[in-house]
């Protein structure tokens, strides 16, 4: 992965104020199906965790970052409290730690 990309996971946390209806309306009527992510920006992983809401994986250059956080703010919101976190792919270490421990 280049310099340039940067992995993030977003916790897309479901406002329980409002039942699983009424979130979808509110994301088809702000367009977050469209237009979240961006164009070009890759989905590495979008998993729901039950009680919690979607955890959402992106592969992002640094230059689009503010773009991608403008379609939470503006598409999101008022649907779901959001948490956006530096990621990494730790499974080619935790393979190297435990083929090393194994020996």
């Amino acid at each position: 992965m280049s310099d340039d990309i940067q992995m993030i996971t977003i916790f897309f946390r479901h406002d329980q104020s409002k039942n699983l209806d009424e979130i979808q309306a509110y994301l088809r009527e702000s367009g977050f199906w469209r237009e979240f992510p961006p164009e070009g920006i890759e989905i590495v992983s979008w998993q729901v965790m039950m009680g919690i809401g979607h955890v959402v994986t992106i592969k992002v250059p640094a230059s689009r970052l503010r773009e991608v956080n403008i379609v939470i703010e503006k598409r999101a919101w008022h649907a779901f409290r959001t948490e956006v976190y530096p990621t990494y792919d730790f499974l080619p270490f935790y393979q190297q730690f435990h083929t090393e421990a194994l020996k």
